[in-house]
C-alpha cells in the first residue's frame, strides 16, 4: 500500500504553502504529494494569494524535495495542448529524477475557464481520449524517430517527441465515476486507476468495472494500480476535529457522511483496512487546509505508522 497526500491549492495557498507542506510530507514518510489542477477558488472567503500553475508548482517542488512521488489529481485536458503537456511533464519527471506523476481528466469546473478564458467544450472524453493516445505515444517513440497523430482535434506532424521523460513510463492516473467510458479509457491508457469522495460500496463497485473493462481487451487487471481519493480530518478529541472542520468551511457532523476519513489516529487503519480489502493499493487523504501542519503532522506520526504496507 503507498499512502499519499492530496491538497487544493487553489484555495487560498501559495507556492511557499506548498513547499511547506510537501517537504514536511516528505520527512514524515508520505510516498506521494499530489495536487489539484485549478485556477479558481470553490469556497468563498480570501481571494488572495489566487492560483498557482499545478506543473510550475511541480516543477519548483522537484527541485526542493528528493523523495516523494509528484503530480496531479487531475490536470483538466481543456488546459493544456497534449505536446504541451508532454514536454511540461516530462521535464518535471527529469527535474524530480523520475518522480512525476499525471493524473489527467476531462475537466468540471465551467466557472474558471470562463474567468479565465479558458474553452469548454460541452463534450470532452474525446479529447481526453486523443490526449492520453498522443502524450503516451510521444513518451513511448524512440529517440530518433517523429511522432504523428491524426485525430478529431488533435494533430501532430512529424514531431520528434522530445524531451523523454526519465521513467521508462510516466504513470497515468485515469479516475472517475463514469459506468463505461471512463473504465474503458483507463483500461487503454492508465497506471492507476482513482475513484474518489466514495462510500466503500461504490468503490468497491468502481472497481470490479475497471477490472472488467480490463479484461474485455486482453489486459491482466492485475496491471492496473486502484487508489481511492478521501477527504480527511484527524484529531485526538472531538474538539480538535471539530476546530478542523470548522477552518474548510464544515462541521464535524456534516463530515462524518460515510465516505470522508473522520476521527482518531485509528480511525485512519479502520478505513484503510476496508479499503486494502477491496484491492486498494494505494490512498490519497485529502487534507485542505495546507497551513494547519500539526495536522500532517498527526497524520503522519501517529496514524501512518499504523498502516499495512
Amino acid at each position: 500500500m503507498e499512502y499519499c497526500v492530496f491538497t487544493e491549492p487553489q484555495e487560498g495557498f501559495g507556492y511557499r504553502d506548498q513547499l511547506a507542506f510537501a517537504q514536511r510530507a516528505e520527512a514524515l514518510g508520505f510516498d506521494g504529494f499530489f495536487r489539484s489542477d485549478h485556477y479558481l477558488r470553490m469556497a468563498p472567503g480570501d481571494p488572495l494569494p489566487g492560483p498557482t500553475d499545478a506543473w510550475t508548482t511541480l516543477a519548483g517542488l522537484a527541485r526542493e524535495t528528493s523523495r516523494i512521488r509528484l503530480g496531479t489529481l487531475v490536470s483538466s485536458v481543456t488546459y493544456r495542448v497534449p505536446g504541451v503537456l508532454a514536454v511540461q511533464v516530462a521535464q518535471v519527471d527529469d527535474m524530480s529524477d523520475g518522480r512525476a506523476e499525471l493524473g489527467l481528466g476531462t475537466g468540471w469546473f465551467a466557472q474558471e475557464h470562463a474567468a479565465y478564458g479558458i474553452p469548454f467544450p460541452e463534450k470532452r472524453f474525446g479529447l481526453l481520449e486523443e490526449q492520453l493516445e498522443i502524450l503516451t505515444g510521444m513518451w513511448q517513440t524512440p529517440v530518433g524517430e517523429t511522432f504523428s497523430f491524426r485525430g478529431e482535434h488533435y494533430r501532430l506532424d512529424e514531431s520528434p517527441a522530445l524531451p523523454k521523460p526519465v521513467q521508462e513510463r510516466v504513470p497515468v492516473i485515469v479516475g472517475g465515476g463514469g459506468p463505461r467510458r471512463t473504465p474503458a479509457i483507463a483500461a487503454r491508457f492508465a497506471s492507476e486507476f482513482n475513484i474518489g469522495f466514495a462510500t466503500d460500496e461504490v468503490i468497491a463497485e468502481k472497481f470490479r468495472t475497471v477490472r472488467a473493462a480490463c479484461e474485455s481487451i486482453g489486459r491482466d487487471p492485475g496491471s492496473l494500480k486502484l487508489s481511492v481519493a478521501l477527504p480527511t480530518i484527524v484529531g485526538r478529541t472531538a474538539a480538535e476535529r471539530e476546530r478542523r472542520a470548522a477552518a474548510i468551511g464544515t462541521d464535524a457532523a456534516s463530515f462524518d457522511n460515510g465516505a470522508n476519513i473522520i476521527g482518531e489516529p485509528t480511525a485512519v487503519l479502520e478505513r484503510v483496512e476496508r479499503l486494502q480489502a477491496l484491492g486498494a493499493d494505494r490512498v490519497y487523504f485529502q487534507l485542505m487546509d495546507m497551513r494547519d501542519l500539526e495536522h500532517l503532522e498527526l497524520l503522519g506520526s501517529e496514524a501512518l505508522p499504523l498502516l499495512p504496507r
